[in-house]
């Protein structure tokens, strides 16, 4: 199979061989698109029974699977796919009445972008592999760049059981001087502090038990953190994460 051009939602056959051409050749597999942090969509045809989640979507709209649990399940070599938690046509975060929903596997779709986005992630982790370096986290913590709280709400509230934005407005613990809020930026107007992603993850991992799997999925979703990317590979690596 050659594929020149990604559909806009591809199957999971299409994902991988496309990656394999686009990473060297290296196999893919579901587990392996999902390890790397890639949500699975499924087009829910309308179901009169379930009216809230699907709106004006009278013809339905694609669901996608991110609660650890379906996806674990996904990566584990699971025979058909159950969604347990989705976002409704909103994207308001919905949890469905048991036993969820079923589908084949062959249902899975991945979307265009976030293909292309993680096949320009591993091509910026391979270059910079062929001129390692060593990150001092401590300097990490001191940059003078960062994102805004707004990045840090879409990025990381929903792994959380906190308040997150009170937690970053607090400025305590983790999230103040002497963690993720950048020191530089603390200066400023109350709405020009910046967080570094990074030690916000570990902390969040460290601190709030926050799983690696949805903080690595985070780093491969959001266009803001793709600055980012390689600085946390190369974080993980060691930290032995």
């Amino acid at each position: 199979m050659t594929i020149t051009e990604l559909p806009f939602r591809a199957t999971t056959a299409q994902a991988c061989h496309w990656l394999a051409q686009h990473t060297g050749g290296t196999p893919w597999t579901l587990a392996r698109l999902i390890e790397n942090g890639l949500t699975p969509y499924v087009w829910l045809d309308y179901d009169a029974d379930h009216p809230a989640l699907f709106g004006d979507a009278n013809g339905g709209y694609a669901a996608p699977i991110f609660f650890e649990g379906d996806t674990q399940r996904l990566a584990a070599g699971s025979s058909d796919v159950l969604i347990t938690i989705t976002k409704d046509v909103y994207r308001i975060v919905t949890k469905l009445a048991p036993p969820g929903f079923r589908r084949e596997l062959d249902a899975l779709r991945f979307l265009k972008k976030d293909l292309e986005r993680l096949a320009n992630k591993l091509k910026r982790e391979a270059e910079a592999e062929k001129e390692p370096k060593v990150i001092n986290v401590d300097e990490a913590r001191e940059s003078q760049s960062g994102i805004s709280k707004d990045q840090v709400l879409i990025a990381f509230a929903k792994l959380v059981k906190i308040d997150l934005e009170q937690a970053l407005d607090g400025g305590g613990g983790i999230f103040g001087d002497e963690g993720a809020r950048v020191k530089g930026s603390t200066k400023k107007s109350k709405n020009k502090i910046v967080w570094n992603p990074i030690t916000l993850a570990l902390g969040l991992n460290d601190v709030y038990r926050v799983p690696m799997s949805p903080l690595k999925r985070a780093f491969s979703t959001h266009d803001f953190l793709d600055a980012w990317a390689a600085e946390w590979q190369h974080t993980l690596t060691l930290l032995g994460k």
